[in-house]
């Protein structure tokens, strides 16, 4: 397949909050490697998002 999943982990608190599925043969997108400003249901605000792979 051509497509992997990985999770997004917050930054600030560690928590593995959403999943999501990338594209693994034309390489990850420079923006999703930076991270992604996505809600944090335990902090309650919107946090820095990496990727972890499982």
């Amino acid at each position: 397949m051509d497509r992997e999943y990985v999770w997004l982990q917050c930054t600030e608190s560690g928590d593995l909050n959403y999943r999501t599925n990338i594209r693994v043969k034309g390489g990850i997108d420079e923006k999703i490697k930076a991270g992604l400003q996505k809600y944090s249901p335990r902090l309650r605000k919107h946090t820095l998002h990496k990727i972890k792979r499982k």
